[in-house]
């Protein structure tokens, strides 16, 4: 499929596929039009003569022969392709819910025409029935067909990722020599381009030549930059920061590491979901029961009924009585409330959802979701808030300086260094820098103003820049060095388990010490004691090194055997398949792109709101708060969801239960009453409307529940924030304020 001739045909490949399944919903929305243009005017006819309209022309609307033809349009036109699935379902021996619906619209058209063409009969004609019923089953699987194609792969938001153009390297080598703008797609093994600061990497390579930083959050979902020198990989996709590189390709066009993700993306997506599909399962079985309950309503009526009822003789031939409850037995088993239990109770469901900021993928998602006994969270972007923010400034004890007479000493305060480093950090795009700009700005710092022509920023080591009257470089103790600061003034670093520095030098003193970390969400703790009180395992995957991994899980309650550090988007897909196998139903929470993989290789997929497209468009379940604790809110969804629909199939099957037997004549031969097919299709009305009402009823029960929940662990939930945000934030805020 995937063809070294053609290194762009897997992405022609799949917009075509992706075109094919637009064009085939475009066609489902217009089977539903024409269904419901049916279908109102239809109802218009019997509204008509219900208020006793009398021009001749509406009571055309009316007349039998008018609702026959619209009846016979709707089964061969927007109901044919339905009834034909559901009779080749039966000839395969595998009868489903298309089978049942096909099986309910054709008894009714039957049983209708012979009440019309056959007055003597004495029987009314409801052609309305099948236009009705075909109108509502056509919403359903529009409606869940359009939920299915935005939940497939398509990826426009990752393949937007790369570029179209790349700069060519010609007539030189090692970055000396001309550039010329060419197609991505026309790159090939062992070209060199230049890659510029702020450009998109456009194809897997080797550096050889140049040093900058690369942002890989989009392949690596980790906030910091990589360093880049002479020999280091580079991936299509990832955004060169700050310096210039000339790159020597490896693998262009669809077969970059952007490439592979959405292949493994699309290889999730194509297999078979190991979900329970109750109403179908159940639906094969009771098709062939109503069916041969027919036929034996027919045979018995046909061979006893002279014996049993001989006055009902009266009404009709033997074989018209038969004929007669054979068809009320297929009518009153028609499947409405059997195929209202489900879709009603879903459609619920997903739109409490919206209105609560989750996006559900499909109905299908409901049931999978409450079987759940496994979460994986992702590390940065999902536990964590996915960017670098400043936590404390150390002032070390040697930290003195003589002033510009050189006959004083004097000692910085914490805040005096961030003013400064802020100044310095403000010319850079590195994501450091700006946790420590915006850190200046939260304890109002005045802004330092940087002599003009005076920084300088050397990719993965650090800034320096003339503040004022004083020399300020910041980042790496190696880099503070070069730029004057005494190696007699280093003391030892204070280890932090999830922490990062970046050393300060002013003039020839080490003025300061600002420490930074990926801070973690305020509600990831009490998400997590919640998910453990319902008895799921969790487990922790990340990118980033192990000890700071561990350190994130210890945080929020996941212990340190659950946590896998240091791994790739594919051995996440891996390491899914591997709980899969071990029969686990696992939810997968992520937000990045690195993501992508083990989100549609999961039974649920759980993307945070704040994570790019590509995680979005794969994810069953997209998070739009982007707050962990609507994971909470999403599983009772699903649970209630999923009891409610339980509680309308077993309100379906007993109605049958008791509709059948009557249908097929019990009560004839003690009080002579005689279920018609017109009496049959009102019991199958009201059915219907039990079941809508019980699913309509989830809202309530769902609002009752999310009271009774965040009450009970409001003031746990509170505490719990009230820690990381004293552990995190607010002892930054004390030192400031102290040191003001």
């Amino acid at each position: 499929m995937y063809a070294d001739s053609g290194r762009d045909n897997f992405f022609k490949v799949f917009e075509r596929k992706m075109e094919e399944k637009r064009n085939r919903l475009k066609e489902s929305g217009h089977e539903l039009a024409v269904s419901w243009a049916l279908c109102a005017v239809c109802l218009f006819g019997h509204l008509s003569h219900f208020f006793g309209a009398k021009a001749s022309w509406i009571q055309t609307f009316h007349s039998t022969g008018f609702h026959l033809s619209l009846s016979l349009f709707t089964l061969l036109g927007p109901g044919r392709q339905l009834i034909l699935e559901g009779v080749k379902s039966l000839f395969r021996g595998a009868p489903n819910m298309n089978t049942l619906v096909g099986l309910g619209a054709l008894s009714s058209f039957t049983v209708s025409s012979l009440a019309a063409f056959m007055p003597t009969l004495g029987w009314k004609a409801f052609f309305e029935e099948p236009i009705m019923l075909i109108a509502f089953v056509l919403l359903g699987r529009n409606l869940e067909q359009r939920a299915k194609i935005k939940a497939t792969s398509d990826m426009t938001g990752l393949l937007s990722f790369l570029p179209s153009k790349a700069r060519l390297l010609v007539d030189g080598t090692k970055g000396m020599g001309s550039t010329v703008e060419v197609p991505c797609n026309s790159l090939s093994v062992g070209d060199q381009i230049i890659i510029l600061p702020g450009d998109c990497v456009p194809a897997d390579g080797i550096v050889r030549a140049g040093r900058s930083t690369i942002d890989e959050s989009s392949l690596t979902g980790e906030p910091l930059p990589v360093t880049k020198l002479a020999g280091s990989q580079v991936a299509a996709g990832s955004i060169n920061l700050n310096g210039t590189l000339t790159v020597e390709v490896r693998r262009p066009g669809g077969e970059t590491a952007m490439g592979d993700i959405v292949r493994l993306v699309e290889e999730a997506q194509s297999r078979e979901a190991p979900v329970q599909r109750l109403a179908d399962k159940v639906s094969g079985h009771f098709t062939y029961g109503v069916m041969a309950l027919s036929a034996a309503t027919f045979m018995f009526w046909n061979l006893f009924g002279a014996h049993i009822v001989p006055a009902a003789l009266k009404q009709g031939s033997l074989v018209s009585l038969a004929l007669q409850l054979s068809c009320s037995v297929l009518v009153v088993a028609c499947p409405c409330a059997l195929g209202l239990a489900t879709p009603t109770a879903v459609l619920v469901g997903t739109s409490l959802g919206a209105t609560r900021g989750m996006l559900w993928r499909g109905g299908d998602i409901l049931e999978r979701f409450s079987m759940v006994n496994t979460v994986v969270f992702d590390k940065t972007g999902t536990l964590t808030i996915g960017r670098p923010v400043v936590t404390k400034v150390v002032i070390p004890g040697c930290a003195e300086s003589t002033d510009t007479k050189g006959n004083s000493r004097y000692t910085w305060s914490e805040v005096e260094i961030l003013q400064l480093a802020a100044g310095v950090e403000s010319n850079t795009v590195h994501p450091v820098g700006k946790a420590i700009v915006e850190a200046a700005r939260a304890v109002k710092c005045h802004n330092a103003e940087v002599v003009d022509g005076t920084f300088l920023e050397e990719p993965g080591s650090g800034t320096v820049a003339i503040v004022g009257n004083k020399k300020v470089s910041v980042g790496t103790l190696e880099w503070i060095q070069r730029h004057g600061v005494n190696e007699s003034t280093f003391q030892e670093v204070e280890e932090l388990k999830n922490q990062s520095v970046v050393f300060v030098g002013v003039d020839n003193t080490l003025a300061g010490l600002i420490y930074f970390e990926d801070q973690i969400r305020e509600d990831a703790r009490y998400v997590v004691e919640s998910l453990a009180q319902q008895g799921i395992n969790m487990y922790m995957l990340s990118g980033d090194k192990r000890s700071t991994a561990e350190y994130v899980a210890s945080a929020v309650g996941i212990p340190k055997e659950k946590v896998i550090s240091g791994v790739k988007p594919d051995e996440k897909k891996k390491f899914i398949s591997k709980l899969q196998k071990d029969q686990n139903i696992v939810a997968m929470v992520g937000d990045g792109i690195n993501d992508t993989a083990a989100l549609a290789s999961s039974d649920i997929g759980i993307a945070m709101g704040g994570g790019v497209g590509a995680a979005s468009e794969v994810s069953s379940i997209v998070l739009m708060g982007n707050r962990l604790s609507q994971l909470l809110d999403a599983l009772e969804l699903s649970k209630l969801t999923m009891k409610t629909v339980k509680q309308n199939l077993w309100w379906a099957f007993a109605y049958n239960i008791v509709g059948i037997p009557i249908a097929a004549g019990m009560l004839l031969p003690v009080t002579g009453t005689i279920l018609t097919p017109s009496i049959a299709g009102a019991l199958m009305g009201l059915s219907s409307i039990g079941v809508m009402a019980n699913s309509l009823l989830l809202r309530l029960k769902f609002s009752s529940k999310q009271k009774q929940i965040h009450g009970s662990h409001a003031s746990t939930k509170t505490h719990l924030d009230s820690d990381l945000l004293m552990d995190q934030k607010e002892k930054l805020d004390n030192r400031y304020s102290d040191a003001r």
